[in-house]
Parts: structure tokens; sequence; C-alpha cells
């Protein structure tokens, strides 16, 4: 078999050294950018709110508290991301701290979904589970979604505190919620994006008090 010639190395450019900029850009891409920069740059405002969501899910932990995640697709995705921060690490060795996502379990959520309604898998988990001294922290692009608002409503009548990671202007579940983080856009791609900063922002927090 004759020798082949030898593969040439793959190229590797950055956004800066191919000196494209977001204008030259396809339209449907730089509107992705743009609208990513200008949802940043509306995190500003919501820095105490979301220094205060970090405090909180430090007192909870301080006084032996639980924190529960839930949300659906995309936003399920992040409540289980936040989870991960809080249980393993953010950038620091430390403890983990009790933090359960109520996405994770098959059988619980298709019993309900089987049993009673989808609308209750979330409800139901946090009425067997979430105390006086717990938090319950819902993530949702619409805010509107009828299993998020119950469990949030199902957290307070348990005496749980609540915190919604939202967008717009909260929808229905803005009104059961005792923090609210609303990401500062209507589209889904920006508000989920918006979330991940969140939580890492407060993950920054808690990791650094936790490993103190």
């Amino acid at each position: 078999m004759p020798d082949l010639p030898p593969m040439p190395a793959p190229a590797s450019h950055t956004f800066h050294e191919t000196s494209q900029t977001v204008a030259e850009l396809p339209p449907v891409l730089a509107d992705h950018v743009e609208g990513h920069l200008a949802a940043a740059r509306g995190m500003a405002a919501l820095l105490p709110s979301v220094e205060a969501a970090a405090d909180l899910l430090i007192a909870t932990f301080s006084g032996g508290g639980t924190v529960y995640t839930l949300g659906n697709g995309g936003s399920a995705a992040d409540a289980q991301h936040l989870t991960g921060e809080l249980i393993g690490h953010y950038k620091r060795d430390r403890r983990p701290l009790p933090t359960v996502t109520l996405t994770t379990d098959a059988t619980v959520m298709t019993c309900i979904a089987n049993d009673y309604s989808y609308e209750d898998v979330f409800a139901r988990q946090v009425q067997a589970l979430a105390r006086p001294g717990d938090v319950v922290a819902a993530f949702t692009t619409s805010g509107d979604s009828p299993n998020v608002v119950t469990a949030l409503e199902t957290a307070r009548s348990r005496g749980a505190v609540t915190v919604l990671f939202g967008g717009g202007d909260g929808g229905a579940a803005a009104k059961h919620a005792d923090h609210v983080l609303l990401a500062p856009s209507s589209e889904t791609p920006r508000i989920q994006e918006i979330h991940t900063l969140m939580l890492h922002m407060i993950s920054e927090k808690v990791d650094a008090w936790a490993a103190a």
C-alpha cells in the first residue's frame, strides 16, 4: 500500500484571529451575540437580588436546611446544574451542601404523572420533603408552567422559602416566590443563558462561605 500524504494540521482560528466582527456574522448568529450581550449588561441591576439569593442559601445551609431545585426541559438542566455546584463544588474543595433536584427520580416522576397528573410531579415531592427552613428554587423561562406554579405554592404552604429564576415579568410563578430573579429578556435562550450566569454567581459566594 503506498504511503498516504500527511494530513494537514487542522485550522485553529479564534474569533479574534479571523478579525470577524459581530456585524460580519450571519444575521441569525449576530442576533444571538447582540441579544446575549444586552441581557448580560442588564444584569447590573439584578446584582443585589442575586447576592440576596446567595445569602439565603448560606443561611439555609447554616441552619441545617435543604435546597430543592426543579424545572422543565432546559430549566431542569439548570436546576440540576445548581445542585451539582452545591453538592460537588464550584471552585473550592469544601464540604458538600444538601441539595436535591426534583427532576432526577424517574420512578417518582412517572408514578406521580401517571397516578395523578404531570401538574403534580413537583408539588407532591415538595409536600413530602420540604420543611420550614428549607428553600425551593424553581427555574422557568415562561413562569407559567403549571407544575412549577403549584410547586412554589405548595412550598410556601409547607413553610419553605421560595426562589424563582425566571424571565420577562415572571409569569404566574412570580406571585408564589419570596425571591424573584428575572433575567432581563423575554427570549428563552437569553433567559437560560442568564440563569447560568446567576447560578454561577450564587455558587461563587456560597462556595467561598462553605470553604472558609
